[in-house]
């Protein structure tokens, strides 16, 4: 019998760690592939290659891939914080923002979508944000982080709708992990937030992904499996 695996993508951030420690102590799938920069094979999200080569190397494994959770995102570029307001905006900033928060995964999508299989509950679910959702947005700011969100969330949907014609078991959605202890969020998580530890948000977020169906596809949820307006 062939054996299952799940893939994190994004294995040594916060979350993507602690999505890792929790499948691996769960047992389901026989095996667990933590992909990163600095795995072997490696991918990173501005080198598409990477992304080619990786998918290509786990096809040959000859795995049934249950699962395909991408675990990145950057909210800070370097020294450069969310914005404020529209005088703080930098074209160079606005479109790493979306090479590594819409891209790149869209580029996971194109590579591993296709290695799903054909029956049975499969599930390639992205990390986006709740600040992504354009009817959520009452405060303004963080320009190119919530676009570049914006951005991810419909390629999800896009993604699902073409996805459901080949593999109509399979699974494409995007989730809201919720604030998580992670050098992500140092420094912006607000009064009044839950903030989570990235061990309980990678217990909510498996769970979530243990309750989808096909009808979930192409959705937007947050880490208790609400959904999230667009």
């Amino acid at each position: 019998m062939t054996e299952t695996a799940a893939l994190v993508i994004g294995a040594t951030g916060g979350i993507g760690k602690a999505i890792v420690a929790e499948l691996e102590a769960d047992g389901h799938y026989d095996q667990i592939i933590a992909l990163s920069r600095r795995s072997n094979p490696r991918i990173d999200l501005l080198d598409e290659a990477t992304i080619a080569e990786t998918a290509d190397w786990v096809e040959k494994q000859d795995l049934r891939i249950e699962l395909v959770l991408d675990a990145t995102g950057a909210l800070t570029l370097g020294d450069k914080k969310p914005e404020k307001s529209l005088r703080e905006l930098e074209p160079q900033a606005l479109a790493k923002s979306y090479a590594i928060n819409a891209i790149g995964p869209a580029l996971l999508m194109k590579h591993f979508l296709p290695l799903l299989p054909r029956d049975g509950k499969s599930v390639f679910a992205t990390l986006s944000a709740r600040v992504g959702s354009i009817s959520d947005n009452k405060l303004g700011g963080w320009y190119s982080y919530r676009a570049s969100k914006a951005a991810l969330n419909q390629l999800v949907k896009t993604a699902a709708t073409e996805l459901a014609r080949r593999k109509p078991e399979a699974i494409c959605v995007a989730l809201h992990p919720g604030t998580v202890r992670t050098p992500l969020t140092e420094g912006f998580a607000k009064s009044g937030l839950e903030v989570q530890q990235a061990e309980f948000a990678a217990l909510r977020l498996l769970s979530v992904v243990d309750s989808l169906t096909p009808k979930h596809s192409g959705g937007f949820f947050d880490h208790l499996g609400k959904p999230v307006g667009w």
